[in-house]
């Protein structure tokens, strides 16, 4: 599998509650590189780059977020990898 770009917005409560900073730990972990970022309407936005299964791994993840978060859904799609990041970091 090679590398390859998740697009994620994630809706529910999940501001205000560390899911920025949670997904960051998250994707560092992961070894993956990004942005996160919160939208005007209140979802979240997810950016991630690397391996296939690593990001299937950061998907299944934002399916539930941090202690404290509510996701009701999570719109996300798979891209060829744009090498646009290093690191993973939060975005404004």
């Amino acid at each position: 599998m090679g590398n390859k770009t998740l697009v994620a917005v994630v809706d529910g409560m999940v501001q205000g509650v560390g899911f920025r900073y949670a997904t960051v730990r998250q994707a560092r972990a992961l070894g993956l590189n990004g942005i996160v970022r919160n939208l005007e309407d209140g979802r979240v936005e997810v950016v991630a780059e690397g391996e296939e299964e690593r990001l299937a791994r950061l998907r299944a993840w934002l399916g539930h977020g941090p202690a404290g978060a509510h996701v009701r859904a999570v719109d996300s799609r798979l891209e060829p990898c744009r090498s646009a990041y290093t690191g993973f970091t939060v975005g404004w």
